[in-house]
């Protein structure tokens, strides 16, 4: 059942999955369905559980470092199979099984490679939504008329110069994500390196959070 639901949103889009419309595509009637899940809640519980279900383990024999990275950009690659998986990650008002099993391993890995508690905190809050292979983008771009966008930010650049220079300032890719706009994957690795290479810095320093209070 879950799996199907995956499928239906993988078609249809989030907004059209229904548990009507689900019973159909399973072609049982919608009260069959109340006996795996008690609502379409429990439902979008069980289905980011099938996207985690998707994340390669972490590699062995690899140093902390590497092991986070290949994590994370696996979950990427599993969000971006299903494009609106991140919308339903974050609506969740509580954890799901397989995101606190996902989340364990995470922190696991920065422990194993002798980060502190203390540091591992801060930088599970550094990287935010960027553990689960996404990030709120800066400068959206995505799609449109292209005549009509150069002339938005013709009109933008006498209010706002500086931040029509820094999003026109990167290189673009017509096949991102995003639509035209910036190459998200290379922004993402980017963003991610930096902060497992200050990680990794810190680490060697020795740094606690209490002496920065």
């Amino acid at each position: 059942m879950l799996h199907t639901a995956v499928a239906l949103a993988d078609r249809a889009g989030i907004g059209a999955l229904s548990m009507r419309g689900l019973a159909q595509e399973l072609d049982v009637v919608p009260m069959a369905l109340y006996k795996h899940v008690a609502n379409k809640e429990q439902l979008l519980d069980g289905m980011v559980d099938v996207i985690v279900g998707e994340i390669d383990p972490p590699a062995d024999g690899a140093d902390w470092r590497s092991a986070v990275r290949g994590r994370v950009l696996s979950a990427r690659r599993a969000l971006l199979r299903h494009p609106w998986a991140s919308q339903v990650v974050e609506s969740r008002t509580a954890p799901t099984p397989g995101t606190l099993d996902y989340l364990e391993s995470v922190i696991g890995m920065f422990r194993a490679g002798g980060l502190s508690a203390d540091l591992t905190h801060h930088a599970m809050h550094a990287l935010g939504s960027r553990v689960w292979g996404f990030t709120q983008e800066l400068f959206h771009g995505r799609g449109g008329d292209p005549q009509a966008q150069a002339a938005a930010l013709r009109e933008a650049a006498d209010r706002y110069p500086r931040i029509v220079e820094i999003a026109t300032a990167g290189a673009h890719d017509d096949g991102s994500v995003v639509g035209r706009g910036c190459d998200d994957q290379f922004e993402f690795e980017f963003a991610l390196d930096l902060l497992l290479d200050g990680f990794e810095r810190l680490h060697h320093r020795g740094w606690t959070s209490a002496g920065h209070r």
